[in-house]
């Protein structure tokens, strides 16, 4: 799964947790699919996972060092299959017991302040909040008249407007916009939530990145070594 891709050694919904942690959002509800139990084996074996060890073939007797355990709690929840996104959310239902919850992709990572993404929320009151960001263009930008090259910049952010950044903050009332396991959350619910003048975009300038393809994932991990950090969780 694609939560599951390892950016510097370590999977991207590691990352994306850490993120969170960092803000004291500690409580997690992980909505599983197509091959959910990887995801369940990564957190099951999470200790031999995330440190070095050294065992003896004979007796069996591993020795674990070099690891930090994080104060986490997680729900991993077998969400279906087939399931779509917010039929995923409206399965958990049962388990979001606070007014307001977070959501966000297993395929993306960024350095948005969770803490100042939650006030915006709270601030405006309205249902739903979504994080909207400019990534870089994939390509090379020609700002052209006619013929005649007019500028050209290499990879810039894009100027004209704003994508689904995949970082939301949702009143609890907002899973009855979800009708079933079949339903869409980018549709219906998002598409209702806007209509009624209650989603709301809180725009994030800073660092935002998806993991759709290998250049992606190498990017990130290029930026890892470089930088000898995490960009997306300074």
């Amino acid at each position: 799964p694609k939560p599951m891709v390892q950016i510097d050694n370590k999977p991207i919904i590691w990352h994306i947790m850490s993120l969170y942690a960092k803000h004291g959002i500690k409580d997690f509800i992980i909505a599983l699919g197509y091959k959910g139990q990887v995801i369940k084996d990564f957190f099951l074996n999470y200790k031999e996972n995330i440190s070095d060890f050294k065992i003896n073939l004979k007796s069996g007797k591993i020795e674990s060092y070099n690891y930090e355990f994080e104060d986490w709690n997680i729900n991993l929840v077998d969400t279906g299959l087939n399931t779509m996104t917010g039929g995923r959310i409206k399965k958990l239902k049962h388990l979001i017991k606070e007014d307001d919850f977070l959501l966000t992709y297993g395929d993306g990572l960024s350095n948005v302040d969770i803490n100042k993404l939650i006030e915006f929320h709270k601030s405006h009151g309205k249902i739903a909040t979504v994080t909207a960001v400019r990534p870089n263009a994939r390509f090379g930008e020609l700002d052209i008249s006619g013929i005649d090259v007019k500028s050209f910049k290499e990879k810039p952010q894009i100027n004209n407007g704003w994508i689904n950044g995949g970082f939301f903050v949702f009143k609890r009332g907002f899973i009855d916009l979800i009708d079933d396991s079949f339903t869409v959350l980018e549709a219906e619910p998002l598409e209702k939530a806007a209509s009624a003048g209650q989603l709301v975009a809180h725009k994030h300038h800073g660092f935002w990145q998806c993991v759709d393809t290998p250049r992606d994932k190498e990017f990130l991990d290029q930026l890892a070594i470089q930088n000898n950090l995490y960009p997306w969780i300074k």
